[in-house]
């Protein structure tokens, strides 16, 4: 079972399956500091230890940021000051932004206000965005004299295109949440007083399905981002394809609809 308590910058809050992960540095706008990041680290170690949850929801605190970012106070300095540390705090930031993808169960960011940055990449690496209408985007790192990190330059071209990825950097633009939906970024954009409806729909839908099912096509769709040719990615489909297939999930969800 997972671990709820002992977290110093984030709550995790498991119940009927969906664990709810909420950022609680409202002060600050739920910026990224070493102690949130060690902290996601461990509450996503826990989950994936812990095959009864179904989704994964992550949220910020408050009505003002799902996550502003890094905390930029600890870039100061000159490079020289930074090495080796800077260095190893970008592997720990990788590392952290993988574990929403690489996690067995689809995670939902539940983006309550500003999504920029390290806050914005992070989502990225979730299965789905769902967004409050007035909730702003941007990665406006060349603003301090910063490139994207965490291979984000990867992520955001799958999720948006070249092109729209190198606008959104090299301008240090911020867009709205329905722009963010039009180019793909987020899978919705709803008014405040619906975010939480319209998240909880799509929670109920996903366990309301082969729970199993779910979970390898995440698998599968994983694969599919990193895969090298599309033979080498059907080969590995058909593969997952044969694990679910020999699940009681499978066999009784067929026969349920055979006999309705």
């Amino acid at each position: 079972m997972v671990s709820e308590t002992a977290y110093e910058s984030i709550s995790l809050d498991v119940t009927d399956g969906v664990a709810t992960i909420e950022f609680h540095r409202p002060e600050v706008y739920n910026a990224l500091n070493d102690t949130v990041m060690l902290d996601l680290l461990r509450a996503f170690d826990e989950i994936q230890l812990d095959r009864s949850v179904d989704v994964v929801v992550i949220t910020g605190e408050g009505d003002d940021a799902f996550s502003a970012g890094a905390d930029i106070s600890q870039y100061a300095g000159s490079a020289e000051e930074h090495d080796p540390r800077q260095k190893d705090r970008q592997e720990l930031f990788y590392e952290m932004y993988r574990k929403p993808f690489e996690c067995h169960a689809p995670v939902i960011a539940k983006v309550n206000g500003y999504c920029v940055g390290g806050g914005l990449i992070f989502a990225m690496y979730c299965d789905m965005r769902i967004a409050v209408d007035d909730a702003k985007f941007g990665v406006p790192v060349t603003d301090i004299g910063q490139i994207p990190t965490g291979n984000s330059t990867w992520r955001a071209i799958e999720l948006v295109g070249e092109a729209k990825a190198k606008e959104l950097v090299y301008t240090a633009g911020m867009i709205e949440a329905d722009e963010a939906e039009r180019i793909g970024l987020v899978n919705h954009a709803v008014p405040r007083g619906e975010l939480d409806e319209t998240v909880g729909d799509i929670v109920d839908a996903i366990q309301s399905t082969g729970r199993s099912a779910v979970k390898n096509s995440k698998r599968a769709f994983n694969h599919a981002v990193d895969a090298q040719s599309a033979e080498e990615n059907r080969a590995f489909e058909s593969e997952v394809w044969w694990d679910q297939f020999a699940t009681d999930e499978r066999e009784r969800l067929v026969d349920e609809f055979n006999d309705a």
